[in-house]
């Protein structure tokens, strides 16, 4: 995106050079083709603006690229040359062309002159209904034939009107008009030289500089003399303007092909890398579907349920009347990772609080992932809603959804053949089933690694914020490991206690827009939390579930419990728990400035690469 902006800048600065050099010479010299005339003031080619010449010394190239004077009553004459010394103009009549400028052609309408070498003769034109080609004494040159057809479709015949045509029989002819015309047109001269008195330009040019008409609303404009641009510059400009957008083009266009090459070059390899992992789970459970299963399962995607981060999730029913639901994955976002996680990840995974993977598709670019379908949809439903739908829920149904999302995690992290960093808990992710039983979704940036071993290294960080622990941001406070999903997880546990976003803006006490942090001082100065308590034994499980959620959250992993003691904790009762250090105290200092227990509840965690 940043190289394509680049490029739109680059360029519409150079269109702008353009256009501004353009206005600088809009009255250049130009040509109609490389041999025609040079034109220049006080001729203009019609597209240059007027002040470039005058309206009798208006040019225009013909299709054919030669230059074309249009007289108003005379039709059109080619331009063989002009000599801007002499002021003189060369032109070409073609005969097609003779006879109109004989009816037409008027000295009087512009500025043009025959050059005085011509003999002016006036001549007489007669229309004869008989063809008197016989009569005519060639020896004397007194009469001459017109055989052209447009002034007459009889024979029309010329004389100059000085002669005595008596011994010519003119019975059948009648005289249609006289014209004063040089003897050079009639007698069948194909080229004429005509000059000019106005405007004359010579003094300007002869001090290097060049000719305009001022801009004014005179009849008469004066002309103005202005300075002539160095010989070579608008050109020199020119070449090296095209030039660079040349280069532009042809780089944009390699950058364009190279961005379309590497993105089907990338899909190939996406696609070759689910191949290859389907190769080996091949003979795993869950089922492999083809796309046209999917739509039949999901009646063409006809009952959406969500919308999420790498897809769309639909209900759907597979043919033994079992409900399911399909999240067809987005092929244009990711590499294909979050599929091979979940598939990956979730057939090795038999646990009541984690969500069952029935299914799959990878069908071409196509991908899906078919789970058993929870009829209560998800724990933020209930939180978050709106209208206190997490009060019929009741705090008992609450710690009981909070032992039950402790043990699927603690699931992940000890009881699978590798352990699994699911690294994305939070509500959203966190489903219900018609009892209300929680179950852990969306493996899709979970990560494995080797039991033996407590941490991994990440080049980036994952999840959602709000949940991401710490040292997935900076790693100045510790290691991603196991406890990354414990800080989740505790952050989970005091939305579940508030009934709200941990972090809101929104509230009228400014103490309580961080609501972990607010949570934390009443507790420590046993203040009454007054959060939803219906009976006695309400505030000992929301002080339970606030105190364990707040020692999840501890700044630094070595500070947490393990999903194993969480779970105790949680099973245990509220009078044995005690109030764990003020994780706000450290919040924005490194390890090394902060004062640390003398005692941490884990050892150091070791680093390990990742196992994709």
């Amino acid at each position: 995106m940043g190289i394509s902006l680049f490029f739109f800048f680059l360029f519409m600065r150079l269109f702008a050079e353009i256009n501004g050099g353009s206005r600088d010479d809009e009255c250049k010299a130009s040509r109609c083709s490389h041999h025609g005339p040079v034109i220049r003031f006080p001729f203009r080619l019609k597209h240059q603006p007027e002040h470039c010449g005058y309206p009798e010394f208006e040019l225009s190239c013909s299709e054919e690229k030669r230059t074309i004077l249009e007289l108003p009553s005379s039709g059109k004459l080619w331009v063989k040359e002009i000599n801007y010394t002499s002021q003189e103009i060369v032109l070409w009549y073609p005969r097609d062309y003779l006879q109109w400028q004989i009816l037409n052609f008027n000295l009087s309408a512009f500025p043009f002159q025959f050059k005085d070498e011509y003999t002016y003769i006036n001549f007489s034109f007669f229309n004869c209904s008989e063809d008197i080609t016989n009569q005519l004494s060639y020896a004397d040159n007194q009469l001459w034939s017109i055989p052209y057809s447009i002034l007459s479709s009889n024979p029309v015949y010329v004389a100059p009107s000085s002669y005595s045509l008596a011994e010519v029989n003119l019975s059948s002819c009648q005289k249609i008009f006289n014209a004063t015309l040089p003897d050079y047109y009639i007698y069948g001269g194909e080229y004429g030289i005509m000059n000019w008195s106005k405007p004359m330009c010579g003094n300007c040019e002869a001090k290097g500089n060049k000719c305009q008409r001022k801009k004014n609303n005179s009849t008469e404009p004066e002309i103005e003399c202005i300075d002539k641009p160095a010989k070579g510059a608008p050109m020199d400009k020119m070449v090296l303007t095209e030039a660079i957008l040349g280069f532009l083009h042809f780089t944009f266009g390699i950058f364009i092909i190279f961005i379309v090459y590497r993105s089907n070059k990338l899909k190939r390899e996406h696609r070759i890398n689910i191949q290859k992992f389907l190769e080996d789970y091949r003979a795993l459970k869950p089922s492999r579907y083809s796309y046209a299963d999917i739509k039949k399962i999901t009646n063409n995607f006809k009952d959406k349920l969500g919308q999420g981060g790498y897809g769309t999730v639909y209900k759907g029913k597979l043919s033994n009347e079992v409900f399911v639901a399909v999240k067809i994955l987005d092929d244009f976002k990711g590499n294909g990772e979050e599929f091979i996680n979940e598939v990956g990840t979730m057939s090795t995974i038999h646990h009541v609080n984690v969500v069952r993977l029935l299914g799959f598709c990878a069908d071409g670019y196509k991908r899906a992932l078919i789970y058993e379908f929870l009829p209560n949809e998800s724990l933020d439903k209930f939180i978050f809603s709106a209208f206190g739908n997490n009060y019929s829920l009741g705090w008992h149904k609450l710690q009981d959804i909070a032992i039950g999302i402790a043990k699927g995690i603690e699931y992940l992290h000890q009881g699978c053949d590798q352990r699994i960093l699911h690294l994305d808990i939070k509500p959203h992710n966190i489903l219900l089933d018609h009892n209300s039983n929680p179950k852990i979704s969306d493996f899709g940036l979970a990560k494995l690694c080797s039991k033996e071993q407590s941490a991994v290294s990440m080049t980036a960080a994952r999840g959602t914020m709000g949940y991401i622990a710490p040292e997935m941001l900076s790693r100045n406070f510790g290691n991603v490991s196991s406890k990354s999903d414990v800080y989740s997880f505790g952050m989970l546990l005091i939305e579940m206690v508030g009934g709200r976003k941990n972090i809101d803006a929104t509230v009228e006490n400014t103490s309580q827009a961080y609501f972990p942090e607010w949570l934390y001082n009443h507790l420590d100065q046993e203040q009454e939390v007054h959060i939803r308590i219906e009976d006695e034994s309400d505030i000992k499980i929301a002080k339970k579930i606030s105190i364990i959620g707040l020692w999840c959250i501890q700044w630094y992993p070595i500070d947490r419990p393990s999903m194993k003691i969480v779970v105790g904790m949680l099973e245990g009762e509220e009078g044995n728990l005690v109030m764990p250090p003020n994780p706000f105290t450290s919040m924005g200092q490194t390890r090394t400035s902060v004062r640390r227990r003398k005692t941490s509840i884990q050892p150091e965690l070791t680093v390990i690469s990742e196992i994709e």
